[in-house]
């Protein structure tokens, strides 16, 4: 059998070649690791006639094998990465289609080696314990999923639980995202209400420093990018802002111009979710609007210098509802796209 050669610490190291196993393959596991502790991320067909590989392990991040050779790949270098991005970048809804079911702490442990800052937590339960094992990693939680509900006669939330969580994350710059139901999509008539509701839900979160998102999402009251705008102009809070979600965006608008609603948004837009998406999917479900940052057809990369161009320096979510199988292949995956588009941007 013929040898790939890996430039590891401390010399060279031979292994008998993968090629073979590897054009039978589309990818191999994220998890699976070699005798010699690289961790093969997947093959690469570039339409070029060979095979390419992404591998990390002894380097301390992503580098190219390809043609059976090492390339180090700027796009794919950890250390020049982290100096071009202009955004933070996070991974949320990350536990419920995970094959592996990690908990906290594996999580934690994961994102990290991953290369990611931190992550998105869903709903207001299990936060201390969140809280715990990303500290323990050195790693931010970014952002808390909640939903409110409008709806006359309903409590809208767990005013208690809301309080203990606050506390909780006092001082920690972090955000809640507000999925806002109780009334039909776009509803001004709900106006009323829905701001009141979230004035004092506002005036809650003052002491902690947490930020308040109105999050569009499809079938909410807030269900548009440009619901989120009025309804947060309404409130009229200084600690109250709005979240552009591409994949819901993709559901809900016909049309694909974002650039004048980004620029609409943009003095309370303070964050942002992406995925690799298809531009269009007339079916039902996500299969096509939610995909791993390295698929679909949608132009993710100009998305990002859109908003670099209007000024935007906010965090980027991955959205990663519904992507099933082992949760830290497809975030390798997304992780080694991200680092790519991370780099044109500084172009």
């Amino acid at each position: 059998m013929s040898s790939a050669w890996f430039g590891g610490v401390g010399g060279a190291v031979s292994t008998p070649s993968l090629l073979p196993l590897l054009h039978a393959l589309e990818f191999l596991d994220a998890a699976t690791r070699n005798p010699f502790g690289f961790e093969f991320l997947r093959e690469l067909a570039h339409g070029d006639g060979d095979l390419d590989i992404i591998v990390t392990g002894k380097w301390g991040g992503p580098v190219w094998f390809e043609n059976q050779r090492i390339v180090r790949t700027p796009a794919l270098d950890p250390a020049i990465a982290a100096k071009a991005k202009p955004f933070a970048f996070f991974p949320f809804c990350i536990d419920w289609h995970d094959a592996k079911k990690r908990s906290f702490q594996e999580q934690a442990v994961m994102l990290k080696e991953l290369g990611y800052e931190g992550v998105g937590h869903i709903w207001l339960d299990g936060v201390a314990d969140r809280l715990k094992t990303l500290d323990q990693a050195g790693l931010r939680l970014f952002q808390i999923t909640m939903t409110v509900d409008i709806s006359p006669g309903k409590t809208p939330y767990d005013a208690a639980k809301f309080r203990d969580v606050l506390a909780l994350v006092k001082g920690r710059h972090m955000q809640f995202d507000l999925l806002v139901n109780g009334a039909p999509p776009s509803d001004a008539s709900a106006d009323p209400r829905g701001v009141a509701i979230l004035r004092k839900m506002s005036d809650l979160a003052v002491d902690s420093g947490a930020q308040l998102l109105l999050y569009p999402h499809v079938g909410c009251w807030i269900e548009r990018i440009q619901d989120s705008v009025h309804v947060a102009d309404k409130v009229d809070r200084p600690n109250v802002g709005v979240m552009f979600n591409l994949c819901h965006w993709l559901r809900v608008d016909k049309q694909r111009d974002y650039k004048p609603l980004l620029r609409q948004a943009m003095p309370r837009l303070w964050a942002v979710s992406l995925n690799g998406a298809d531009e269009f999917d007339a079916g039902p479900g996500w299969n096509h609007y939610i995909q791993p940052l390295d698929q679909g057809s949608f132009d993710v990369a100009g998305l990002l210098t859109t908003l670099k161009d209007l000024g935007y320096r906010g965090p980027i979510g991955l959205q990663c509802f519904g992507i099933g199988g082992d949760a830290r292949e497809h975030l390798a995956r997304s992780m080694i796209a991200w680092r790519r588009m991370s780099a044109g941007l500084a172009r």
